[in-house]
Order: structure tokens, then sequence, then C-alpha cells
């Protein structure tokens, strides 16, 4: 059996949330899923012309003052069903790209300064995603504290909170590392 598309899951997901447009699933998707899920227009589009197909979803149009009108999907019952039955299988696993570690792995072809600066960006950049999500985790506390889902997304902000934690600490270590491959080739330097 070939690979089933997540995207589907995702579009369904959102939808179990509340009936969206393509354009709201895009924006909810970055605004709820975004440390860890990602979909972009030329997925969404074509997906949810699929959940209809499939009978998934179903659809209307809804006309907006001085736009284009905009269709709006909604689960079907066999759509929750679905979702449902995928919820409840078993998690396959997936290999990350990390294009740090590519050039890391790869990192005897530069100079090793450009290998410590590339750590110090990600590190950094780790150091930010931490914050948003400590904002974030303050921010739905307060807006959703009543809402049944709260739990579920607080669970999914802590593995980004972790996993920024653990990426950070890994940065410390991997810059002591490199650092301390920095100083033979600057004794190196000073005896020639």
């Amino acid at each position: 059996m070939g690979k089933e598309n997540k995207s589907k899951y995702a579009l369904l997901g959102m939808l179990s949330l509340l009936p969206m447009s393509g354009y709201d699933l895009k924006k909810a998707i970055e605004g709820g899923l975004g440390h860890f899920w990602q979909e972009n227009y030329a997925q969404i589009y074509p997906m949810l012309k699929q959940l209809q197909a499939e009978g998934l979803t179903i659809s209307h149009s809804e006309k907006q003052e001085g736009k284009p009108e905009r269709r709006i999907y909604a689960l079907t019952d066999k759509g929750r069903e679905e979702l449902r039955r995928w919820l409840a299988g078993p998690v396959e696993h997936q290999v990350i790209r990390n294009e740090l570690l590519l050039k890391l792995f790869f990192g005897t072809q530069v100079p090793l300064p450009a290998s410590i600066e590339h750590v110090r960006e990600y590190r950094e950049k780790y150091i930010q995603l931490l914050q948003i999500f400590e904002q974030t985790e303050v921010q739905i506390k307060q807006e959703y504290a009543t809402n049944p889902n709260l739990p579920y997304w607080l669970l999914t902000l802590s593995n980004g909170k972790y996993d920024a934690q653990a990426v950070i600490a890994w940065c410390d270590e991997a810059l002591v590392t490199l650092e301390n491959l920095a100083e033979p080739e600057a004794r190196e330097k000073e005896s020639s």
C-alpha cells in the first residue's frame, strides 16, 4: 500500500473544528499547527476538491462584499468517521530533513567558522521559537480556558517547547565541540 497523504487528515482535522474556506484553512494551520505541520495553497485546494469528491466534505459558496465568492467546506459524517479512523490508527515514523545537520555532516568541506556560525544562528532561532511557544501558551490558556481541545493543544505546544529546549542544549554542546576543534587550528596557525 502506498503512503497516505497526511494533508488529507490535517484538513479534515481543521474542518472538525469549524467550516472554513481554503484561505481560512491555510491561516488556521499556520496559527494552530504551524510549529509542527505546514500546508500550502498548492496542497490545500486540490485536497479540498478530492475530499469533496470522496464525500468527506461538502461545500457551499458564500458571497463577500466587494470580493469574489468564497467556498466554505464542512465535514460530512463520512469525513468525521474517516478522521476518527485515522486518529485511532498507529503513528507512522517520519524522517526529518534538517539542513543544519546535513551541512554539519559535511562540515570538513568548509572552514570551521562557517559551521560554528550555522550552529549559533540555529540556536538563536530556537531561543526565539521557545519564547513564541511560551507566549502562545499563556495566550491560549487565557483565550480557550474552557475549550475541551485545550489540553490537547497544550500537549502539542509542550512538545514544541521541549524540542526547542533540547535543540538549544544540543547547540550548546555542538558549539563546545566545534570550538574545541578550532583551538588546535588556532595553535597550528600561531606556530606557523
